[in-house]
């Protein structure tokens, strides 16, 4: 299934938001900061790149539920593949 690049603009900003925060992350593990600066951004990096995931899963889903033939159609062990493949 192909996603939908026009639901997928937040996702990208979002992406891109994180790539920002880990040039961050690096900046600071560069500059010899404290500990808790460093893990407290590479969490924040971590938790928009999960929310990208679920987010492009989540739009996968309504897809195949919007284009197939409803419940029946949805592949279950391949979405709880992947959404499991996020946790």
């Amino acid at each position: 299934m192909e996603l939908d690049p026009t639901q997928m603009t937040p996702v990208i900003n979002r992406i891109k938001r994180a790539q920002g925060q880990l040039a961050g992350v690096l900046r600071l593990l560069e500059e010899g900061r404290e500990c808790e600066d460093v893990v407290t951004q590479l969490a924040a990096v971590s938790k928009a790149l999960d929310r990208a995931g679920f987010a492009i899963v989540a739009s996968g889903l309504q897809q195949c539920l919007a284009e197939g033939d409803g419940v029946d159609s949805v592949d279950v062990k391949k979405m709880e593949k992947l959404f499991l493949s996020l946790a």
